[in-house]
């Protein structure tokens, strides 16, 4: 088992698309600030923005736009 300090993570800001599913309706968020791990891609978010994000899924405000997305099953 490799051991976490082997390697040195790189975390950069970065502004990043948070996607969630809700009832089967993709929602995207555009332009979020995050710390990116540039070797992974992890995202971390801090609290506040968590918090943001939630508010704005759970408003009724409109969307900046709407977009189609085709769907596929992985079979």
């Amino acid at each position: 088992m490799r051991d976490n300090t082997d390697w040195d993570e790189t975390f950069v800001e970065a502004k990043v698309t948070y996607h969630i599913e809700i009832d089967g309706t993709s929602i995207l968020v555009r332009n979020v600030p995050a710390r990116l791990n540039v070797e992974t891609g992890e995202r971390l978010f801090s609290p506040e923005i968590v918090e943001h994000l939630q508010e704005i899924v759970r408003s009724k405000h409109h969307p900046v736009r709407l977009i189609e997305t085709p769907v596929y099953e992985y079979a």
